[in-house]
C-alpha cells in the first residue's frame, strides 16, 4: 500500500491507549445533581428495525397472508448477517496511516505563518496515507457571519490551498496528496487529502454539516462531516464546535448528541448494497439510502470540543498547574473524562492520555496563557481534542498524540495525531462465491413446502416491576416445517407502533432454517417517569398484545401483563401528602382507592413524608460530608433507599451521596415540577427586582408546592452552615434546587428559556442567602 513498516507499540504505550477513563479517576463532578441512569444498552443490532414495506400484506385463497417485498428485506438481512460472519474468507487486511488535526484560529483570516510544523509533526519515518485537518472559528462568530455566512467560502479557499501548499511541499513530486472533499458551515471546515496513489480506491464520498447554534439550528456551533470509502473500509470524519462557557457541559452534551445523531448522508441505493455485500454497516435500516455518523466502520471526532476543567478547581490553580505541566490532577477533573466516564457524552469513543498542556486559552502570538489585566481570566482548559471509534477496537491505533506550538497566532494550539489504521481490502470473486452459495441454499429450502412455527409462550407475566428498573422475559420460536420461516412483528389495526412505549422487542424479525436452533425474542418493560405519571393519572394499564406474523403464514397473538409496584417517585406532590400510609399500600385503580380514602379530603400531610424522610437521614447523618450533592451515588442503593420509601421500611446503611441523589431524582420525578414554568422570570433580575421576584414567586406557588419548596430551601440552608466541611457554595445548591425543583418545567413566554432558568437560580440563590422565607 506504499507505506512504512508496521508500527509494533511499545507494550506500556499500547497499555495507554484505546482506554476510556475508568470510573473509579472521576471522583467529584459539579452542577446539577445527576440524572437518573439506567443500564447501558446494548448495541443496536440490523434485525432489532421494524420493517417498513411499501407494499400491502396480500392474503391468499386459504387465507394466507404474504408480504415479498417483506420476505425479501428479512433474506437480504440473513444473508447480510451470514457475510459478516465469513467476512475472513473474502477479505484482506492492510496498514494505512492516517493523520487528523485540529485548530481552533480564532477569525486570524489569513496567516503567513507555515503549517509545516503542526502537519508534518510525525513525518520523520513516512508520509500519511489520509490527513484530515478540522478548523474552527475560520471567520468571526458574529450575527452577520452566522446569518448570511458570505466570508465562509474566500476563508475555507484559502485554507484549503494552505493546506495543500504544504502537504504537497513536504511529499515531493513522487507521493503527491490530493484534495478528497471539503465542507464548511460559518466559522467550521473540515479538508481531507490521500496520498494520488490511493485515489482510485476512495469511492461514496459525501458531505454533510449539522448547525446547533443560535435557535438550536444555526452553524456558529455544531459540526460538518465527511464520510467515504478507502478501500472497503467505511470511514466518518466529523470536525465540531460545541458549546462554550466553562459551567455549560450540559450544553456540550447535547450539542454532541444534536451533532451525532442527526449527521445524515445520502449516498444512494447502490453506495448502500455495497456496503452490505462487503459485511460494514452493522446498523444498518431496511430499504434506506442514508446513512448516520455510527453506520461506518471507523468514527473520528475532532475540533474545539469545548469542554473545561471542573469548576471545583480555582482558575488560579488551573493556571499555575497548566504552566507547571502538573497534569494528573487537572486530567481527572477534565470536564469530557467526566462525561465519558458517567457515560452522557462520547460513551463509545477513545481518546489517548493528554500528556500535554492544556491548549487554551493563550495570549495570541505568545506561549503564554493569557492573563491580561484587560482581559477576562479564563482557566486553562484542553478544549481542542481528538477521538475515534470503532466497530473493530483493535483496527485502531494511535501513535502519537500532541499539541503544536507553531503556528500561534490563535488563542488556542493546534492538536494533532497520528493513527495506524487497519482497513479492509475484498477479494471480489470470493465474496460473489459466497453469495450465490448463501442464494441457492435460501432457495433450496425455501421452495419445499409451508412455514410452520411453534412458540413456546404466548403469554408474558411480568409479575411486579418498579420503578426505573427493567425486567425481560423471552419466547423461543421453533421451525417445524421444511421451509424457511420468515416472522416479524406488526401493528396491530389502526395502529403504527408494535407496542406501547413501555415495552421494548429486540428482533423485531427474523429468518429461521429449518432444523436450526429456535430464535429467541427477548420482551423488555421498563417503568419510567413518564410511564409512572400515565399510570397513577388512570391513562395506562401495564396489559398490552403483540402481533407476530409469519410470512406466507398466520398471525401470533401475544399477551403482555406487568403489575406496577407503585412508588412515590412519578406521582404528584398534592397525592402523596393525601397519604399517611406507604405509597406501596395505596391501589392504582381508583376505585378501590377511593373506598379506603376519600380524594377529595383535606391533606393530611404538610409535605410528604418521602421528602421528610430523605432529609432527615441526610440532616443527621451527612452534612458534613464533602462534596455532597456533587458526587454520585451508588446505583443499587439508591433501588434499595426508593423501595424503604415505598414499602414503609426502615433505611440500612446506605452512602450520604446514594441519599443525596435519591432526594433530587424524587423531586425530579414529581408530575408536576414544585416550580412550574409560569413562575419563571419574565424581566431580567438585578439587584433592585430581585426581592419583589422572589415574594411574588411564594405568593402564587400551590399550597403544597410552597410548603415542599419553603421545606427544601430551609434544609439547604442548614447545609450551608457546614460549607467549610462539605465543599459546597450557594450558587452549586442553587443550580441543584432549580434542576430538582424545575425538572421539567415549561417555560415560555418573554426571554430564552435558558435565560428565564437563570432568572429562577438567581432568586433561588437569594433565598438561601437571605432570611426572606
Amino acid at each position: 500500500m506504499n507505506q512504512p513498516a508496521v508500527y509494533q507499540p511499545h507494550p506500556s504505550h499500547q497499555q495507554q491507549q484505546n482506554t476510556p477513563p475508568p470510573p473509579h479517576a472521576i471522583a467529584r463532578r459539579s452542577g446539577p445533581a445527576p440524572p437518573p441512569r439506567v443500564p447501558k444498552q446494548k448495541k443496536k443490532q440490523i434485525d432489532d428495525d421494524i420493517i417498513v414495506t411499501q407494499s400491502p400484506d396480500q392474503e391468499t385463497e386459504d387465507g394466507r397472508i404474504v408480504n415479498r417485498q417483506a420476505v425479501k428485506a428479512i433474506i437480504d438481512t440473513w444473508i447480510y448477517k451470514q457475510v459478516r460472519q465469513r467476512q475472513a474468507e473474502f477479505t484482506q487486511y492492510k496498514q494505512a496511516s492516517l493523520f487528523l488535526g485540529t485548530w481552533n484560529v480564532n477569525a486570524k483570516g489569513k496567516s503567513d505563518e507555515r503549517l509545516d510544523e503542526w502537519l508534518c509533526a510525525d513525518w520523520q519515518t513516512a508520509t500519511p496515507d489520509i490527513v484530515a485537518v478540522g478548523f474552527q472559528e475560520i471567520v468571526d462568530l458574529n450575527a452577520v457571519n452566522v446569518a448570511v455566512d458570505n466570508k465562509t467560502q474566500q476563508r475555507s479557499q484559502f485554507w484549503v490551498e494552505q493546506l495543500t501548499q504544504t502537504l504537497n511541499r513536504r511529499a515531493g513530486s513522487s507521493q503527491p496528496y490530493v484534495l478528497v472533499a471539503s465542507k464548511s458551515m460559518v466559522g467550521l471546515l473540515i479538508v481531507i487529502f490521500v496520498k494520488a496513489v490511493h485515489q482510485h480506491r476512495v469511492q461514496y464520498v459525501s458531505a454533510a454539516s449539522v448547525g446547533v447554534g443560535v435557535m438550536g439550528m444555526m452553524g456558529n456551533k455544531g459540526g460538518v462531516s465527511i464520510r467515504l470509502h478507502f478501500y472497503d473500509t467505511t470511514l466518518c470524519f466529523v470536525c465540531s464546535h460545541l458549546a462554550a462557557h466553562r459551567e455549560n457541559v450540559t450544553g456540550r452534551n447535547q450539542d454532541f448528541s444534536n451533532v451525532y445523531s442527526k449527521m445524515v448522508f445520502d449516498v444512494g441505493e447502490r453506495a448502500i448494497q455495497e456496503f452490505i455485500r462487503s459485511g460494514s454497516l452493522s446498523h444498518w435500516s431496511i430499504g434506506k439510502t442514508e446513512v448516520g455518523i455510527a453506520d461506518h466502520d471507523m468514527i473520528f471526532f475532532i475540533g474545539d470540543l469545548n469542554y473545561r476543567i471542573d469548576e471545583s478547581m480555582m482558575t488560579e490553580k488551573v493556571l499555575q498547574l497548566s504552566e507547571k505541566n502538573i497534569l494528573d490532577e487537572l486530567r481527572t477533573l477534565d470536564q469530557l473524562n467526566v462525561e465519558r466516564a458517567a457515560g452522557r457524552a462520547f460513551s463509545d469513543f477513545f481518546e489517548g492520555i493528554l500528556n500535554f498542556p492544556p491548549t487554551y486559552k493563550y495570549q495570541p502570538g505568545t506561549e503564554t496563557y493569557d492573563q491580561r489585566p484587560d482581559k477576562k481570566v479564563r482557566a486553562p482548559a484542553w478544549c481542542d481534542r481528538i477521538l475515534w471509534s470503532a466497530q473493530q477496537p483493535e483496527h485502531v491505533q494511535q501513535i502519537t498524540y500532541g499539541r503544536s506550538e507553531k503556528p500561534n497566532i490563535s488563542d488556542h494550539k493546534a492538536v494533532y495525531s497520528t493513527m495506524r489504521v487497519t482497513i479492509k481490502d475484498v477479494i471480489q470473486s470470493k465474496r460473489e462465491a459466497i453469495y450465490e452459495q448463501l442464494m441457492k441454499l435460501v432457495d433450496t429450502v425455501e421452495n419445499r413446502t409451508l412455514p410452520v412455527i411453534k412458540l413456546d409462550r404466548v403469554k408474558l407475566d411480568f409479575g411486579l416491576v418498579h420503578y426505573e428498573q427493567s425486567a425481560s422475559l423471552s419466547i423461543n420460536i421453533t421451525n417445524f416445517g421444511g421451509v424457511v420461516a420468515h416472522w416479524r412483528l406488526i401493528p396491530k389495526l389502526d395502529e403504527n407502533v408494535v407496542s406501547k412505549p413501555w415495552i421494548t422487542v429486540a428482533p423485531a424479525h427474523g429468518l429461521i432454517i429449518p432444523g436450526s436452533s429456535p430464535s429467541c425474542i427477548v420482551c423488555t418493560v421498563t417503568i419510567t417517569k413518564d410511564t409512572a405519571h400515565m399510570l397513577n393519572s388512570g391513562r395506562e394499564v401495564l396489559s398490552d398484545v403483540l402481533v407476530l406474523r409469519l410470512e406466507n403464514g398466520r398471525d401470533y397473538y401475544i399477551t403482555v401483563e406487568a403489575t406496577y409496584a407503585r412508588s412515590c417517585f412519578g406521582m404528584s406532590a398534592e397525592e402523596l401528602v393525601v397519604y399517611s400510609d406507604p405509597v406501596r399500600n395505596v391501589p392504582l385503580d381508583s376505585i378501590k382507592r377511593s373506598k379506603g380514602i376519600d380524594p377529595r379530603a383535606p391533606a393530611t400531610l404538610c409535605i410528604p413524608k418521602e421528602l421528610w424522610r430523605i432529609i432527615d437521614a441526610i440532616y443527621e447523618n451527612g452534612l458534613y460530608t464533602p462534596h455532597l450533592f456533587t458526587e454520585v451515588g451508588i446505583l443499587e442503593e439508591i433501588a434499595q433507599i426508593r423501595e424503604c420509601l415505598d414499602t414503609g421500611t426502615r433505611f440500612g446503611e446506605f452512602c450520604i451521596h446514594s441519599y443525596a441523589e435519591t432526594l433530587t431524582t424524587f423531586l425530579e420525578s414529581l408530575s408536576a415540577p414544585i416550580v412550574p414554568g409560569n413562575l419563571f422570570p419574565s424581566q431580567e433580575i438585578d439587584s433592585l427586582s430581585i426581592q419583589s421576584c422572589a415574594r411574588r414567586l411564594l405568593e402564587e406557588l400551590p399550597p403544597v408546592h410552597y410548603n415542599i419548596f419553603v421545606y427544601v430551601i430551609s434544609f439547604f440552608r442548614e447545609v450551608l452552615i457546614h460549607r467549610d466541611n462539605n465543599l459546597l457554595s450557594a450558587a452549586k445548591i442553587a443550580r441543584v434546587c432549580c434542576s430538582a425543583m424545575a425538572a421539567g418545567a415549561d417555560i415560555v413566554g418573554f426571554g430564552t428559556s435558558a435565560a428565564r432558568r437563570h432568572g429562577m437560580q438567581l432568586i433561588i440563590l437569594h433565598l438561601l442567602e437571605t432570611s426572606s422565607i
